[in-house]
This record gives C-alpha cells, structure tokens and sequence, in this order.
C-alpha cells in the first residue's frame, strides 16, 4: 500500500469517527519560540494541552510534517532514523479517553484493506502500557489481544511529559513483529529491531507541578478534563505495510535512493548480499542523499531558504551535506537536478504543492548547489593542504585560525570542515575558530556603530542632545540657512574652535543638511562661520534627534557660538531627490507585476543612480524588467506631482501607504505620494514633479541572497549618458560586424556560438591525443610481484575528466585474468593530482584504488575499491606519487 494511500485512510478512519481533519502545520515553527522546527505532531495543538486557547474542535486528526535536527550527523548510519519524517495523530481534548482511543487505533490498524483498514495481523501486534496502567491493560484485552501479549514497562519507556510542569501521563504504544529473521522472540522489551514501534498513545491524564528538574516535577493529581495525543509514524507504519526492512525502502524515498545509486554507480546493500548495511560507506551516505534530498524539498516547500542563520542554516547544512555525499560517491557533476525531481514525484501524491511550486522550489535548491560547488572548489584545495601540513608536523588538530579563513576568505562552512577533518583522524580547534568568529562580528558593530558616531563616544553626542535639544532638519524646504553653531567635536570631545586643516564635527541648531537615513545618501555642502569655512563631506544623526556635520575647515577659524552660513551642494541634492523619488516608482512598479510579497529589503539612493533590493523567490524575467521600466518612464512622462504630508499611523494605513508599520515609526509618520501611482512612508526628500527625474534605465536584476533580489538603475542625466555610450558601441559592433545596429545582437550570438563549437573540437581532440597511447601504455605494464603495474603521466593541463577516462582505458587493455594497477598522475594549475585504476583481479589481491590513492596522499584522497583519486600536492611530486602507488604494491 503507497504511503499517500495509509495516510489517506487514517484520515478518513478517524474523520469518520467525528474527527476535524486539521492540514498540517508548515515545518518552520512560527508559533514556537523554542522551536525551528515542528518535531511532533502535537506541536500546533499545545496551546489547547495547556489550556491557553479554547480548541474549536473536540476531536482532531492530522497528519504532521515534522522535522527533527540534533542528530543530523548520525543520519544514514541506521536504516530507522531520518531528519523528515510524517506523524499520524488523533487528539482529543477532554472527549474520549482510553476507553475510546485504543479500540479506534485497534480497529483501524486490523481492520481488512477492502473495508478501509490496514489489515495488519492482530496476532503480530504487541501493546505494552505502563507498568501500573491496568485500565490501559483491560481494554487491549477487551478488544482482543492476549494477556501474553500485552507488556508492561516503566517510566522510561511509557510515561509521557513535555519536560516541563504541565499534562503528563503514561502511554501505550503498539508495536509490530517483524519475524524471527529480524531478532529474538520476546516482545519488545527483548527486541526492539524485531518489535517495529509503530504508534503510541499518550494518555493525558495527570498535571506535573514545579520542580528542580525533569524527573523532579512532582505529580499534582489528575486532570479534571483527559486529553489524548497520539503519534504514529508514517513512514514506520508505511515499511509495515509494503513489507520492507526500513524506512529507506519505502515508496517516498527509496526511487530517491536508487538515482542516487545509478548517478554514482553504486549499488545499496551490494556488500551484504543486497541487503542494506548499517555500516558499510556505500549505504550510509546513500541513506544520507536520500534523507536530505526529501528534506530539502519539504523545507523549500514551505518557505525556508538556503541561509546563514536559524532555519535557513539547517537547511543549508543538509542540502551542503547531500551534495557532498553524491561527490564522495563519485559523481562530480550538479545532482539535484537529477534528484530533486525525484523527490517531487514521491511526495507530490501527499502534498500537491510540491508540484505546483517546484519552480521556485528547485530554482533556490539548484542555486544553493552551484553556490556550494564553488565554494568547494575554493575550500577543498585549502582544507586538504591544511590537512597535509598539520599531519606533517605531528599536530592532532587543524588551528583555529585556518578554520576561520576558510570560512571567511572561501565561504567554506565550519561543520564541513570539522565533517572532512574527522574522516581524514583530525580534531579542529573549533574554540579558536569561535573565538575569532566572535572578534569578527564585535569589530562589524564596532564599524557600523562608527559609521554613525565617527568613533566618538556616544556620551559626548548625548551631552550636546541634553544641551540644546533635537536639531531642527528644514532642507525639506529651504537649500541654505544662517544657524548657531551649538557644538563643534573633535577626538571624542567637545572643542571651542578649529583651524584650517582640522577634521571636526559640528552641530546647528537648525540644519538644511540630510542626514544619511532611510537609504538616502547624506547631503554635502559648504558652512561658513565668521571668517572660517567648513566643507560637509558626510551627516549622520548618532543619537535620535541630533544631526551631526562631518567636516574639514578649508579657511580660516571656527568657534562654537557664532553663527553660522550653511548651503548644501544644490547639484547632488537634485540628483539625489530624483534617485529616491525613482526607488519610489520602481518598487511600486515591481509590486504591480509580482505582487505584494515584492516588498523592499532596502535601498540606495545616490546621485544619479538607485539601487533597490526587494523580496521575491525568483528571479525576474528580461521582458518584465522591460515592462517595469517602461511603466515607469511612462509615469515620468504624465509629470505627476510628489506631494508629502504627516499623518497617524492608522491613517496611513487606511490610504494603502507602504511600509513596515510598528517601532520603527512613531505615531505620526510622513507620506510621500506620486500622484496616485505610488504612496508610501518616507523621511527623505523628493522631487516635486515626476517628469524631473528625466529618464530611468535600469542595468540590471540579479540575487544578493536568498530570496532577495537586487536592481540597479541610472536616472536622469546618468541614465541619457548611458544610452548615449550604448549608442556608441552598438554603431562599432554594426560598423565592425558589418550588418545593421538591430542584427549586432544576433551576429555576436552566432560568433560565440562558433567559438564554443570551436572549444568543444579542440577539447575532443585533447581528449584523443590523451587516450591515444592507452594501447601503447598497457602493452608496457610493469611488473611488480606479479601485478601488471602501468605509471603515467597525462599530458600538461589534462582534464580530470580525460584522466580518468586514460586510467580506465589503458585498465581495460591489460588481460582481466591478470591483476592490474593504472596509476596516472597529472599536472594542472600548478598542482599534482593522481588516479588509480584496479581491475578485479587485483582487487582479489587484496589491492584497493582507495588505499593505493591514499597511500601516495598520507590519507588522503576518496574514491572506489576499483577507481580512486586525490589531489592538492606541488606538479613537481607527480613522480613521486607514481614511485609511491608502485612501491605500495610492491609491499602488499
């Protein structure tokens, strides 16, 4: 039975027994503080256990998506454990009890297939309750099940609590037996292997009280109203039923398993007679490809991104995890494509949304990967250089600071590092490796703190603030102004005057400068003070409500107290307004054909030019960027007029501004509206007609992380300018190609594409001149204690894949009834690299390509018994590695 169909019937069991059918909370737990994740199926149903919100059902029945983290690394070493996974559950909230909630479970799990049961045998099912649970014990025996059959167990195992004070209570779980080939005979106090737990149910029925730790909590007395939670686990009950021997066979995951197997050409379970093993490599990383395969998928699913943080993280983690295992086993190139399709086919019969969204779900998922294979390109070279020199010199553990530049400088995460380091019998010296971490983000605050304060204590800002109150900003409507010069600052404190060639900060009492805020980039302009004057290179506000001049005296004298001329620099001002007035456009304009969820993740509006960031889960294509851009320069051309006002917060609302309402707004807020076309909360300055921002080009659209898309664009004068030199170069491509401005595009498409073509010749006939001497090369084996023994090297520069190929090619020329070894090194960029080629033979020997390969490495070095390679040493060891591999057969 397909494990869509078991939880098709479970459903429809219990709804047919007055159950609300409740769709599956999303895997992130929003709700939850404490969680990342829903890991139970009861989870989005605790506020009704603690009796926090009034169930608007008596009886429910769900079948939870769940996921379950901390022993991510232990995936894949038993054929029972995965990191997602499905849980049936039927609740009741002060309805039935026991009495009710086993003859539910029984019948359904004896009931025949043809009358919507799963029709297990009644005779392989073992209850067991808690030790002193006799009501428990009467009712299995009064639906049937034999006394002998029925296990008693302790706290450990049949008592429930959520490791607080709250509902507590014994459970009765149901297990089923496998068979005598699965184990001993017993029940499952002697044999969990062979007695599958497959559901258990939770009786509600007591109230833990405050205690010093988990097993203190003191039981207060029953419960006034029961409840009852059970779980049972899909894919356990879904192994049961198809009749498999764990959770890996099942339908939703095992056709994930076996592309994985066909990609790298390996086999699950060929070492063990074709029956999976808990410890053989091969089984467990396949296991792994397959667990975090479907993982991923439900993640994307349901809205987590590939990120450095929380929920993003994990999932970045297991996606990173599953790439690398398909690389272990050999396969090079990008796999998702070749998996996640997989996994859409095997969950999609569930959970339809799968295949309606798998555009945006494999466009995050196949990004992330081309990310990682760049990443690991970068890292993989340093890590196993780190490797070298740290079992060179005796060392047990990988510094902390070689840790840290790899994940700084290359963006190769720690836990893969640690991963990689244990397999090759090294430690990292993860407490240095955090404590640089830690000094590196301390520093990034220090510097954006810097950005606002110039270094200066805050203190000296807040004592300026108390002195004179909030500095009044008027360059809303006025571009110059005489003001008081309040303070003037220098190294931290305040100073009464500054000379020609000093850098000071100067507070007005009122001030036409913008201070850096809201995307905007600052005003710049001239101050004059008596005979003294001051050129404004940057303003920010350090604490709310005090702008702050940063500038250089370029004549004469300043003091504090005088009065001062200030005139910001007209020119930029425009140039700026028309950017943030264009940001305005194009985020209204973005929404108007992605959607709401287009929202702005921020922005930069500097002279001349815009940038924008905005939220949307794929990318935008060239003909909606075009339709943007003109909708938006068709706003310019109606010449809108930009009005701003203040209102409340609740009005603001009401009229549709855009905006993120909350503590970043205060009650009253400001409005900028262009025409009726754009509205939305803004503090920075705008022009005060649409048709003066000219013209606006955008250049481009690209990602600057998960989810979060970026545009560029030039406006008015900057954008003509653009065009101006476009025009240029297309006219030179025409004059050059020799066809009108309209076919350039065409005739550069046409000239790339001979020039591919032209690589892929040359790069076959590489390929040729690799391979040709193969025959050549295997009539001149070696030999060395009676095995055939060919050392080579490829010619300078050879693709890994051509010297692979080589190695297989000259194997395959040697008499398979006489043991062969293919050692061919190769040198590229600077660096050596080896494969090792055995064919069977050998290989009944006793000599393995891994070991010969990590031999010649020190460790190092992955691969297969009959085809391994390593990496990473100077060109100039390529003969030593050769002389290494030969002198390794020759002491077998």
């Amino acid at each position: 039975m397909k494990t869509a169909e078991i939880k098709r019937r479970y459903l429809a069991h219990f709804e047919a027994n007055g159950h609300a059918v409740v769709p599956s909370a999303p895997l992130p737990a929003i709700s939850d503080p404490n969680l990342l994740f829903v890991n139970a199926g009861m989870v989005q149903f605790v506020p009704y256990f603690l009796g926090q919100q009034t169930p608007p059902y008596r009886r429910a029945v769900s079948v939870q998506k769940c996921i379950r983290t901390p022993d991510i690394d232990e995936v894949g070493k038993t054929s029972r454990h995965g990191t997602f996974f499905q849980m049936n559950g039927n609740f009741s909230f002060g309805d039935y009890f026991k009495d009710g909630a086993i003859p539910l479970a029984w019948d359904l799990v004896t009931k025949p297939v043809d009358q919507g049961g799963f029709g297990l045998d009644p005779e392989r099912i073992w209850p067991t309750v808690y030790l002193d649970d006799d009501e428990a014990f009467q009712i299995w025996r009064s639906v049937g099940v034999p006394a002998e059959r029925i296990v008693r167990r302790g706290k450990a195992d049949n008592f429930w609590s959520m490791g607080i004070p709250g509902p507590c209570g014994p459970c009765s779980e149901l297990f089923y037996d496998r068979g005598p080939e699965y184990g001993r005979e017993g029940g499952p106090a002697v044999d969990e292997d062979r007695y599958m737990e497959f559901w258990n149910l939770v009786f509600m029925q007591f109230e833990r009280g405050p205690g010093t730790g988990k097993e203190d909590y003191p039981i207060l007395g029953e419960l006034p109203a029961k409840n009852i939670d059970t779980g049972m686990g899909l894919e356990r009950i879904a192994s049961i039923m198809q009749g498999v021997d764990n959770l890996y066979e099942i339908d939703e995951v095992r056709p994930i398993l076996d592309r994985a197997a066909e990609l790298t050409g390996k086999r699950y379970g060929a070492r063990s007679g074709h029956v999976a093993s808990e410890s053989h490599p091969d089984d467990i990383r396949l296991r792994v490809i397959a667990d975090h395969v479907r993982t991923a998928l439900m993640l994307i699913g349901d809205g987590v991104t590939p990120s450095n943080e929380g929920r993003g993280y994990v999932l970045r983690r297991i996606m990173r995890r599953a790439i690398r295992a398909v690389r272990l086993l050999g396969y090079q190139d990008r796999a998702l494509p070749e998996l996640l399709p997989v996994a859409r086919d095997c969950m999609s019969p569930s959970y339809p949304e799968l295949a309606a969204e798998f555009g945006r779900i494999s466009q995050y998922a196949y990004a992330e990967e081309d990310a990682f294979l760049a990443t690991l390109r970068a890292g993989t070279t340093i890590l196993d250089t780190a490797i070298a020199e740290t079992k060179s010199s005796g060392q047990a553990a990988i510094s902390g600071d070689k840790a840290f530049q790899l994940h700084d400088t290359y963006g190769f995460p720690i836990d893969l590092t640690l991963e990689i380091a244990a397999e090759q019998g090294l430690q990292v010296d993860a407490e240095g490796f955090r404590r640089l971490m830690a000094d590196q983000r301390s520093r990034a605050k220090a510097d954006a703190q810097a950005r606002k304060t110039g270094h200066t204590d805050v203190s000296a800002y807040r004592s300026v603030l108390d002195g004179g109150g909030p500095v009044e900003f008027t360059g809303y409507t006025e571009l110059n102004r005489e003001s008081r010069v309040r303070a003037l600052l220098a190294g931290g404190a305040e100073v009464g005057a500054a000379v020609e060639g000093d850098t000071v900060e100067l507070v007005l009492d009122t001030t036409p400068f913008y201070a850096e805020g809201g995307g905007q980039q600052p005003d710049q302009g001239l101050i004059t003070v008596g005979g003294g004057q001051l050129e404004v290179f940057d303003v920010q506000q350090p604490v709310p409500g005090l702008i702050v001049h940063r500038a250089k005296v370029v004549r004469g004298e300043v003091r504090a107290g005088e009065t001062g001329y200030a005139e910001i620099d007209v020119s930029r001002r425009r140039a700026i307004s028309r950017s943030h007035t264009a940001t305005h456009l194009v985020h209204q304009t973005m929404r108007n054909f992605l959607g709401e969820s287009a929202t702005q993740a921020g922005s930069l509006n500097a002279p001349g030019r815009l940038r924008f960031d905005f939220n949307t889960p794929t990318g935008v294509a060239p003909s909606v960027l075009h339709d943007v851009e003109q909708q938006v320069n068709e706003v310019l051309l109606a010449d809108l007029e930009v009005h701003a006002f203040i209102t409340t917060q609740e009005e603001a609302r009401r009229i549709g501004a855009m905006a993120l309402f909350g503590e970043k707004y205060g009650e009253r807020v400001r409005v900028v509206e262009v025409g009726d076309y754009a509205r939305e909360l803004c503090g920075g300055t705008h022009v005060a007609r649409s048709a003066q921002l000219g013209l606006v080009k955008i250049l481009s659209e690209a990602s600057v992380g998960s989810g979060v898309r970026r545009i560029e664009a030039l406006v008015g004068m900057d954008a003509f300018g653009f065009l101006a030199r476009e025009h240029l170069l297309v006219s030179r491509l025409a004059e050059l190609f020799r066809v009108p401005g309209d076919q350039v595009a065409d005739r550069v498409e046409q000239t790339v594409t001979q020039l591919r073509d032209a690589e892929k010749e040359l790069e076959k006939l590489r390929a040729q001149l690799v391979l040709g001497g193969a025959a050549a090369l295997a009539a001149q084996a070696k030999d060395v204690r009676g095995v055939a023994y060919v050392g080579t090297e490829a010619p300078e520069g050879a693709a890994g894949n051509d010297v692979r190929t080589l190695a297989q090619e000259i194997r395959g020329r040697i008499d398979p009834a006489r043991p062969a070894v293919v050692a061919v090194a190769a040198r590229s960029g600077g660096k050596a690299s080896l494969v090792v080629a055995v064919n069977p033979a050998a290989r009944g020997r006793g000599l393995t390509a891994k070991d010969l390969v990590k031999a010649a490495f020190s460790g190092r070095g992955g691969g297969s018994d009959d085809l391994a390679q390593g990496g990473g040493l100077p060109a100039a060891e390529a003969p030593n590695l050769l002389l290494t591999v030969e002198k390794a057969i020759a002491e077998a």
